[in-house]
């Protein structure tokens, strides 16, 4: 951070969670009203201040051991020019690389600590806990590798998959969802299966008994939650391109998935204790990505690499699943969703992809604008129209919400860009609580 206003602006998405883990650690006994209750209100507060004392740590550790890991990956050349700057000064200035190595080493030694209190707590959850330090210490070896050798997209799409098999093996939970309530005719009626339900029911498992309520996917709910793992990790890479986004956009849906746990612990549910284990990690991680925003932030001294996007996907994939709150997830992750099916005719290679389509720099103006892709005049008038450009223009702007960003509100310097998509992933996640508290109790 470079002044008290990104210090405040940081402040925003934190200042709620933080406000409900007071709120629930200070009113815990007027909620209760058996010593059962009490017992278990007092554990639950016990555990959230110890998890806040591990994200505070996280922080400082993380903002103190950067400075420090940077001079080694410098001399290592573990480091890069910052495209974003080019014709300034900052231009030809060696930017460290792969510094998501810091707050993912942290965040491990940390969760690692909670191991000692969280055994004895809750000894069934062991299993959970060390799946999860499995694949996202996988992941951020994997992102560490790439910064270093630069893997083929075939294998970034590979080894995720198997860096979440551990998720996948040790998961417990339902593999059932409920069917909204205006598809429900198309499987069962008045307690027959429908065509359609007969034809679904030879993969699928259907409750004839709830007139098509619930249905068990079995193995495909696994492939799904495989397949999350998969996005998590790449959305938050493709999403990427200027100083502080990468980090922000994790911090910020760190956030918005605490106030979504710390909601249902205050609420009482039957699902706390997943809720709580899943604050265990996040709070630890939205503690250790705070002080690698600090780095991060324009002007960026370090770059967060690869090493940084799949841990931190990776990490976003873990609570969703061990906190069974998968489709939740993708609520916050809308910007992210959008990015990729922006993308997808880049990435699939319908229309040419350069290998960096971050937006570009105008040093007469010191403002971002689209960077672009050159094409025949004849070529891509499906695209061009999209774009509403003249049917002739041999310059197409590159795919990405952040190019589309800077299309649509004009230019702007990086700074405020990354503060635009930032409010953009705030407004995207307070979307996703009104969806999934308001709106879908008329669905399901």
């Amino acid at each position: 951070m470079t002044s008290w206003l990104d210090y405040g602006f940081a402040a925003v998405p934190l200042g709620i969670p933080l406000w409900m883990i007071c709120q629930e650690c200070c009113c815990y006994t007027v909620n209760s009203n058996h010593h059962h209750d009490n017992n278990t209100a007092a554990s639950t507060k016990t555990q959230l201040m110890a998890y806040v004392v591990l994200a505070v740590s996280a922080f400082l550790m993380t903002n103190s051991l950067v400075p420090h890991i940077q001079q080694y990956t410098l001399r290592k050349g573990i480091c890069g020019k910052d495209l974003g700057k080019r014709g300034t000064d900052r231009a030809e200035i060696p930017i460290p690389e792969a510094l998501g190595i810091a707050p993912g080493t942290v965040f491990l030694v940390c969760l690692i600590l909670c191991l000692v209190g969280y055994a004895t707590q809750h000894p069934v959850k062991m299993l959970d806990v060390n799946s999860a330090l499995l694949s996202i210490c996988f992941m951020l070896f994997l992102g560490f590798t790439d910064d270093v050798l630069d893997w083929p997209w075939r294998y970034k799409l590979v080894l995720p998959t198997v860096a979440s098999l551990p998720l996948l093996c040790c998961y417990n939970g339902s593999t059932s969802i409920v069917v909204p309530i205006p598809l429900r005719w198309m499987l069962v009626q008045d307690s027959q299966l429908t065509i359609l339900g007969e034809i679904a029911s030879q993969v699928i498992g259907i409750d004839v008994a709830t007139n098509g309520t619930t249905v068990d996917l079995g193995i495909l709910y696994l492939v799904y939650m495989g397949l999350l793992a998969v996005f998590c990790t790449n959305a938050i890479n493709i999403y990427a391109g200027i100083n502080g986004l990468e980090a922000g956009q994790s911090y910020v849906i760190g956030c918005a998935i605490l106030v979504h746990n710390l909601t249902e612990i205050a609420s009482r549910s039957s699902t706390q204790e997943n809720h709580l284990f899943s604050s265990m990690i996040v709070l630890i991680f939205v503690g250790a990505t705070l002080g690698l925003l600090r780095h991060n932030w324009y002007p960026a001294t370090v770059f967060v690499g690869d090493t940084y996007c799949y841990f931190a996907g990776m990490t976003f994939a873990v609570v969703g699943i061990l906190g069974h709150f998968s489709k939740t997830l993708l609520l916050f992750f809308i910007p992210q969703v959008l990015n990729f099916v922006w993308s997808t005719p880049q990435l699939f290679k319908v229309v040419p992809c350069p290998r960096h389509r971050l937006p570009a720099f105008n040093p007469k103006t010191t403002l971002m604008e689209p960077s672009t892709f050159d094409c025949a005049s004849d070529q891509y008038r499906w695209l061009k129209r999209l774009y509403r450009l003249p049917s002739d223009v041999t310059t197409i702007p590159n795919m990405t919400i952040i190019n589309l960003t800077l299309y649509l509100l004009g230019p702007m310097s990086e700074k405020t860009l990354c503060v635009t998509l930032l409010a953009f992933q705030i407004l995207c996640c307070s979307f996703g609580f009104v969806m999934r508290y308001y709106v879908a109790q008329f669905f399901f």
